[in-house]
């Protein structure tokens, strides 16, 4: 291994037992702890050579071959890497977990080094120790996770036995979630969604809803969602609403909402068609309130994150008046 400056070279000389394999095989074997997307971006962006030529993930390699890698210093990290720059609200902290307020714009984890402004950085520039808490490396303590633009609670646990304790709550739906989001169209007063979601196979960046009992398609996995809702407000064709989750399924407010014609309001993958997002660079979805039972304690805890100022200035604006507290 060669350092120059900022970048990195790394060199693998390909045994006999690895002749014949492709490129990403044999890279995913050297480089475990990275995500089979992040290898094939670093040989998109020719990261990595053979013989000193481009490689490419189809390639076949041959014993004796001499594959290097070059690069920023970073990005061949086993975990994420500290960043003491950023700056995010705590909550709460006590010996056995932390409670973030996470900001929108920002991911709870990266896929390897060059992510570097996510929650998983902050945790480890304040506390190292979280390194090795939980079942992924790229998730120091995080319990669970939000979308990139949905700002507020995260928990964060401190120990193992925390984690723990904590995910199995989560599992059996121990952990009251309220979030707040301001939708589309004028919202009954009350209501439940039920729709199983199933990835998009037409985007699959996407959860949908499955509207049919037909039996769903082979290898096709579905997930059962449910979220309760209540109006808060109404005013200029949108509802202010404040919705639980019984269960945790990926996008699903935002997929359930949209399935009952009352997409997010800014959320551009599930409403799409309104171009209205009231000065929004984001979705205006809070994760505003937890409840759960404290793994150390055994008490009630019930934590909370006030609304960002840019999602209330969003509420002024509108002269939004609550009809129910």
């Amino acid at each position: 291994m060669v350092v120059q400056g900022s970048c990195l070279e790394r060199s693998w000389s390909v045994s006999a037992g690895s002749s014949g394999v492709r490129l990403a095989t044999f890279l995913r074997a050297q480089l475990p702890f990275l995500s089979r997307r992040e290898l094939e971006a670093a040989l998109r962006e020719q990261c990595f050579t053979v013989n000193g030529r481009r490689g490419r993930k189809g390639d076949r390699v041959a014993s004796g071959d001499m594959v290097q890698f070059i690069g920023q210093t970073t990005w061949l990290s086993p975990g994420p890497i500290p960043n003491p720059r950023l700056v995010v609200p705590v909550l709460h902290e006590d010996a056995d977990l932390l409670a973030l307020d996470k900001p929108a714009g920002m991911d709870c984890h990266g896929f390897s080094g060059r992510d570097d402004e996510t929650l998983a950085n902050f945790l480890l520039a304040g506390w190292p120790e979280l390194s090795g808490i939980g079942t992924n490396r790229w998730e120091p303590g995080l319990v669970h996770r939000l979308d990139r633009e949905t700002s507020g609670l995260v928990l964060v646990a401190k120990t193992q036995a925390a984690f723990d304790d904590l995910r199995r709550q989560f599992r059996h739906r121990g952990v009251k979630k309220t979030y707040q989001a301001l939708v589309w169209g004028r919202a009954d007063e009350a209501g439940t969604i039920a729709f199983p979601l199933a990835h998009d196979p037409g985007d699959e960046r996407k959860m949908r809803a499955i509207f049919s009992r037909a039996a769903p398609p082979a290898k096709k996995h579905i997930w059962r969602a449910l979220t309760h809702y209540r109006k808060l407000g109404e005013q200029q064709g949108v509802s202010l609403l404040e919705l639980d989750m019984e269960s945790g399924v990926t996008h699903q407010l935002r997929a359930h909402l949209a399935a009952i014609a009352h997409p997010i309001v800014g959320d551009v993958l599930y409403g799409a068609d309104a171009e209205e997002t009231f000065g929004l660079r984001r979705h205006f979805l809070h994760a505003g309130e937890l409840r759960f039972t404290h793994p150390g304690s055994k008490s009630l805890l019930q934590l909370q994150a006030p609304l960002p100022a840019e999602l209330a200035a969003v509420l002024a604006r509108l002269n939004m008046k609550l009809t129910l507290i």
